[in-house]
């Protein structure tokens, strides 16, 4: 039951004593209008990256490796977990790195 006026950016409808009246400025309205068009801009932008990203990925190579059969590229060297049991739990570390 609401009667928008455009013309006077107005908007009335009935209420539960009289007509309810709701009023706005022009310099709001244009601040309303100019953020619904950078908000749509925006999406348009958003779903083009979209489209991109999608394009790219199916593009992608297909690994060499996969993780099961991870190799180190460089020497590793064993280090103990805990000194007092040694289980064979170890770190695997680089055997470069230095002491500092």
């Amino acid at each position: 039951m609401a009667i928008p006026n455009y013309t006077y950016l107005k908007l009335k409808m009935p209420g539960p004593h009289d007509i309810i009246t709701i009023e706005s400025t022009y310099e709001h309205a244009y601040d309303c209008d100019v953020e619904c068009i950078e908000y749509a801009e925006a999406l348009v932008e958003a779903e083009a990256l979209i489209v991109d990203l999608d394009r790219l990925g199916s593009q992608l190579p297909e690994p060499k490796r996969r993780a099961e059969t991870f190799e180190p590229t460089e020497a590793v060297k064993l280090v103990p977990v805990n000194h007092a049991c040694p289980d064979d739990r170890a770190l695997r570390i680089s055997a470069t790195l230095d002491i500092k």
